[in-house]
């Protein structure tokens, strides 16, 4: 039987051990090693010539992200499948990873199952797209995006929670996420909304009665 290699780039080390864990117990997969960021993954393949069939790669991580890494990895070893796993749900991540060369994006809440089936896929068919990603690269490919500016509760209720005196800090502890997922709600509605600061936030969220006083 053939066994494919996988290695975990995340910069979550108890998370990436996890994962690790649960992909050594799929039957025909077993983990090379993990990365904390894209800069150790790609000092990983200049040091060891056993290159993996499928990277698992974040996407917010210092240093070198998982777009970027995913970009050099499809420059440089374009026989590599790269598979995205990470929170972000936002369409222009997913459509942004995928042009990067991703073969596959799945969501960290995923169930195991689906997980194996995406390994499996992949280095079967060389892709494994969910029926979201489908139709998200079909409305791509026909141009019928929505121009609109389109947000899920998670960024909704951070949104409001923006508008009160709550702290980073607070508003994490608040939805229960960690502070660094809060930082990439933030970040991510500062590029989406085109703005610099709360304050921005703020100003969009009454504007467009997100948020009442």
């Amino acid at each position: 039987m053939n066994e494919f290699t996988v290695v975990i780039v995340d910069d979550h080390t108890l998370l990436s051990q996890a994962i690790q864990a649960m992909v050594n117990t799929f039957e025909k997969f077993r983990v090379l090693y993990t990365c904390k960021n894209g800069e150790e993954l790609v000092r990983k393949f200049s040091e060891i010539e056993n290159r993996p069939n499928v990277v698992l790669m974040d996407i917010n991580m210092p240093i070198m992200n998982g777009i970027e890494t995913t970009e050099w990895i499809s420059k440089n070893y374009s026989n590599v499948n790269v598979m995205a796993l990470s929170v972000e749900d936002e369409d222009i991540t997913i459509l942004k990873m995928l042009k990067a060369g991703a073969v596959g994006y799945l969501l960290k809440d995923t169930e195991k199952s689906i997980l194996e089936k995406a390994l499996i896929e992949i280095v079967e068919n060389g892709f494994y797209h969910t029926k979201n990603v489908t139709n998200l690269l079909m409305k791509s490919i026909s141009g019928n995006l929505e121009e609109e500016i389109i947000f899920n509760d998670r960024q909704i209720k951070f949104l409001k929670l923006a508008c009160t005196e709550l702290t980073y800090k607070e508003i994490a502890d608040r939805m229960n996420l960690s502070p660094k997922t809060i930082d990439g709600y933030r970040d991510a509605l500062f590029t989406k909304l085109n703005v610099r600061n709360r304050v921005g936030l703020v100003m969009y969220a009454i504007k467009n009665k997100v948020y009442t006083l």
